[in-house]
């Protein structure tokens, strides 16, 4: 389980700053104790489809999967609010371009002033293929032959292969959960500074700069504050995963590459991986009725231990 501690910088302001100094500040609570709004994200689609297998697709699936992890939610917590992303085949808001949609994604779930996002998403490998010479045929080109004034095209005919490309199967298997990177945490910073404590006004999704070493302060300690959060909800549903017998490939960083849905989530945020649909077996379990059934079940699992340990039971 990854922990973090809070930032060097920010323990030696708060021994500098008074605490009678943090009155006016935007915010006092680190993060909240219960779960009232939880935003669930099915990734990509249409037109961005995703990662693809031989007969189906990301955004297909993370739909249903995430749908049923929804009704599964709202029977589990009656009293808390269920917001998705999309219900549609098609991107957030009909766009069209993905990274708009993932911004769209963003700004709805600070908007709804969510206290838990979930993203949803299907794992695939570096695409390999292998090509195949399968016969040859006869092509006919004009070459140019002599030279000064007795150059001259004529036709000739060579032999081409014919190829055959197609995808190896894969035999990887496995589910992973991602939260934001580290790296990527000045950006996180810059969104739960957007946040007030009361919830009394509209949060702004647009990245805030702040007027008082103390909001830094809270900005900093909010964040930390989620990604521990979003660490221990990851390493939940992870060992959900572990029990229908799932091989776990562990929770990670995605160091290389940040993912903007978790940086820009002004809450505590995972992406769930839920097999790999580049291996045959895992893009039949993914597709089947018992297969969507355990996922869902298995990150609602981790829901409900996670408002367990914020309520302290």
């Amino acid at each position: 389980m990854i922990k973090k501690g809070f930032p060097f910088l920010s323990v030696l302001l708060l021994l500098i700053i008074p605490l009678s100094s943090f009155r006016n500040a935007p915010f006092s609570d680190p993060i909240k104790k219960k779960l009232k709004t939880i935003v669930i994200d099915a990734g990509h689609g249409l037109p961005d489809i995703g990662a693809r297998g031989e007969y189906s697709n990301e955004a297909a699936l993370t739909l249903a999967i995430a749908t049923q992890l929804g009704k599964k939610l709202e029977e589990a917590l009656p009293d808390c609010k269920i917001i998705y992303t999309r219900t549609t085949a098609e991107l957030p808001g009909g766009l069209t371009n993905k990274n708009d949609a993932n911004r769209l994604r963003a700004k709805m779930a600070n908007e709804a002033h969510g206290d838990l996002f979930i993203a949803i998403h299907i794992n695939d490998t570096n695409e390999r293929y292998r090509t195949e010479i399968i016969g040859y045929k006869e092509e006919t080109y004009m070459a140019t032959v002599g030279k000064g004034k007795k150059k001259k095209k004529v036709q000739k005919t060579r032999k081409v292969p014919i190829t055959k490309r197609y995808r190896i199967p894969e035999t990887v298997t496995g589910t992973e959960t991602y939260v934001w990177a580290t790296n990527k945490n000045d950006i996180k910073k810059k969104f739960t500074g957007s946040q007030d404590d009361n919830y009394g006004e509209k949060a702004d999704s647009s990245y805030q700069y702040f007027d008082s070493p103390q909001s830094k302060i809270l900005a900093s300690l909010r964040t930390a504050k989620y990604f521990d959060n979003s660490c221990l909800l990851a390493g939940y549903v992870q060992d959900e995963f572990v029990k229908t017998g799932r091989r776990n490939l562990g929770v990670k960083q995605r160091d290389y590459e940040g993912i903007w849905v978790l940086q820009a989530t002004a809450m505590p945020s995972i992406l769930v991986e839920c097999g790999f649909i580049c291996t045959p077996s895992e893009e039949t379990y993914m597709n089947s009725k018992e297969g969507q059934d355990e996922i869902s079940d298995c990150v609602k699992n981790a829901v409900l231990k996670y408002k367990a340990f914020l309520e302290g039971k």
